[in-house]
């Protein structure tokens, strides 16, 4: 992407209420069979003409087509069985009934491929699909087979990779893996999760991504960010070692967050998208507001390498709230790049 500061959001975007329910983590399907086909591909052009009308420059999916980042992989894995069900502590932070693994996990088929080639079709943009990183998807298991994180993360890997490969060929700019998880297991994800994720991205000609945030703007989250004091140092654990791995680009949450923002330093080369919008909120940010997060990072980042982004997705707004933050990204951006291209910064 040649043009400065490019936008994007960092994942998902509210689905329109008459495919699943407003404001709501995990909401059924309100359609079925074609209708149900037909209605994700409604809502994808949907979002798509959010984005385009409010400026964002590498677009997305808005993962219209999934109920959720993580599970909708999942299901269509081999070796999970979802009727099989156990309670376990979702990164140390909430309780969950989760499926378990009973068995070797491999990729079937093709989980998100051709809902990449529609995407594709629609848009001459740059495109992000985001996939869920090996580490977050051992996190809300429960494991009967492997009865080892780390083996459990590397066969998720292997079917990541098949994936993601199969996404580039559809057409796919940019593909992210999520990765919230690495902001809470700091000695997995030295030992053994960030070569986890390299092996996710193995042979990848397009760009890759992490994102690592402090999750949706839930209460078991939010909650979670009252007990981490003035300052959240996380991502101190993690920076150094993903500053020399193969991943391009790095995405982060800034926005009303306490991480120190000379954080970014320990980056240095790497892309990164910086988080200019919180999602934990329904104020909608003006773009000054955005800019001076952008301006704040530009002391850590070189320009060519920011990438104004949203903190995490935004799946538990309302539609009217997500478009004015979509817009006020995208106005932020306009600002600062205006600065740069004047000498200003």
């Amino acid at each position: 992407m040649n043009k400065l500061l490019p936008t994007s959001t960092a994942g998902s975007l509210p689905k329109p209420s008459w495919l699943a329910q407003p404001e709501t983590l995990w909401s059924p399907w309100k359609l079925q069979g074609d209708e149900l086909i037909e209605g994700k591909q409604d809502a994808l052009r949907v979002v798509l003409n959010d984005q385009r009308q409010a400026g964002i420059d590498i677009v997305s999916d808005g993962e219209q087509t999934r109920q959720h980042f993580v599970t909708t992989f999942i299901e269509n894995l081999s070796g999970v069985d979802f009727d099989k069900r156990e309670t376990v502590r979702i990164r140390d932070r909430y309780d969950a009934s989760v499926p378990t693994v009973v068995g070797t996990v491999s990729r079937q088929q093709p989980v998100f491929v051709e809902d990449a080639k529609f995407l594709r079709s629609q848009t001459e943009q740059p495109i992000k699909w985001a996939l869920p990183g090996p580490m977050t998807m051992i996190d809300t298991l429960y494991d009967t087979h492997y009865k080892s994180r780390e083996k459990l993360a590397w066969e998720f890997a292997k079917a990541l990779n098949q994936e993601a490969r199969e996404l580039e060929a559809a057409g796919v700019d940019i593909i992210q893996f999520d990765e919230p998880a690495f902001n809470v297991f700091f000695d997995e994800v030295n030992d053994w999760g960030i070569a986890a994720l390299e092996k996710a991205a193995e042979g990848l000609r397009c760009e890759t991504a992490v994102h690592i945030c402090y999750g949706y703007g839930i209460k078991a989250n939010t909650d979670w960010k009252k007990t981490l004091g003035d300052e959240w140092r996380q991502y101190e654990q993690v920076f150094p070692k993903l500053q020399k791995s193969s991943i391009g680009m790095i995405s982060l949450e800034c926005q009303h967050s306490r991480v120190p923002m000379d954080l970014i330093e320990l980056l240095r080369g790497k892309r990164v998208m910086v988080g200019a919008i919180d999602v934990a909120t329904n104020a909608i940010e003006t773009p000054e507001e955005v800019a001076d997060i952008l301006r704040k990072a530009l002391q850590f980042v070189d320009a060519d390498k920011l990438y104004p982004c949203t903190n995490c997705g935004m799946a538990p707004l309302s539609r009217q709230v997500a478009r004015g933050k979509l817009a006020a990204l995208s106005t932020g951006a306009d600002i600062v790049r205006n600065e740069i291209l004047a000498g200003g910064i």
